[in-house]
């Protein structure tokens, strides 16, 4: 006679039910009813991540993005202010030192000797890219570059009247306001017209040439006045290059050196041009 107790029925109800459970075996199955099984389910995470490791969405992507951009913003104008401070105290310098004007005007050779060193370090900055993001190098070779162009522009201010250049500072810090709200605000995207805007650059380029052999005063201000226009383009167009966002194209965020270079040189650029055309209408 056969002695073995057959297996219960099939529960199809989840969970199981444990009949012994009023028996105080609560939690326990009974013999040959399967506990249930817990379904490992596959989130994305390894098993020998570490502790910091998240589940990350698009959104927070985005976000990420968008810090890393707004603290890359902030330490270009940054940048950007101290060299603009340091210039105008070089610019101040010479502009009312009289002792230091005087001696300027005798000694040409400084002049032409500040425009060398300027370019040089400005393809320096912009060809070296291991020197423009390396830490303190890059900060070393911009300031002296700032120091350097506010030398020449000293030399050249000496040539005009405190007047005048206190005029030519104020339009062009009008000026650069100006176009920068528009940058924030304008549905245009310049970065996508950099070839124009940089075949426009040549265009003036080979103007000035121009100017330089005929020498009207009426073509100078002419020249003045196209190129206050086309640099201040520039500067909207490498604006919107350190915006990012919508734009076409952007500066990446490590490059903020090279980023504060191209706006102070379009601001410099705009004031030689405003103080020219103020010295010859004048």
């Amino acid at each position: 006679m056969n002695t073995e107790q057959s297996p219960p029925p099939y529960n199809p109800y989840y969970p199981p039910q444990y009949p012994n459970a009023a028996q105080g075996n609560a939690g326990q199955p009974t013999a040959g009813v399967m506990p249930p099984v817990v379904v490992h389910v596959d989130m994305g995470i390894p098993d020998s991540a570490p502790p910091e490791y998240t589940l990350g969405f698009e959104n927070e992507n985005c976000f990420s993005d968008a810090v890393i951009r707004r603290g890359f913003i902030r330490k270009v104008y940054l940048t950007l202010m101290v060299q603009l401070i340091i210039t105008v105290g070089i610019i101040c310098a010479f502009l009312f030192w009289e002792t230091l004007s005087d001696w300027v005007k005798g000694t040409i050779w400084f002049t032409y000797t500040m425009m060398g060193v300027t370019i040089v370090l400005t393809i320096v900055l912009i060809c070296c890219g291991d020197i423009r993001r390396k830490v303190p190098l890059n900060f070393i070779f911009l300031g002296l570059f700032t120091i350097t162009e506010g030398l020449l522009l000293g030399s050249v201010v000496v040539y005009y009247s405190a007047e005048a250049v206190l005029w030519a500072v104020g339009a062009t810090a009008l000026v650069s306001l100006a176009m920068s709200l528009f940058s924030l605000q304008s549905k245009w995207d310049f970065t996508a017209a950099s070839g124009s805007i940089w075949a426009m650059g040549w265009t003036l380029f080979s103007f000035a040439l121009l100017c330089a052999i005929l020498r009207s005063q009426y073509l100078y201000i002419f020249y003045a006045s196209l190129g206050t226009l086309i640099f201040s383009v520039y500067l909207v167009m490498d604006t919107q290059l350190i915006l990012g966002g919508k734009h076409k194209y952007s500066i990446n965020p490590e490059e903020y050196i090279f980023a504060a270079l191209n706006l102070y040189l379009d601001i410099i650029a705009i004031f030689l041009l405003l103080l020219q055309l103020i010295g010859l209408c004048r």
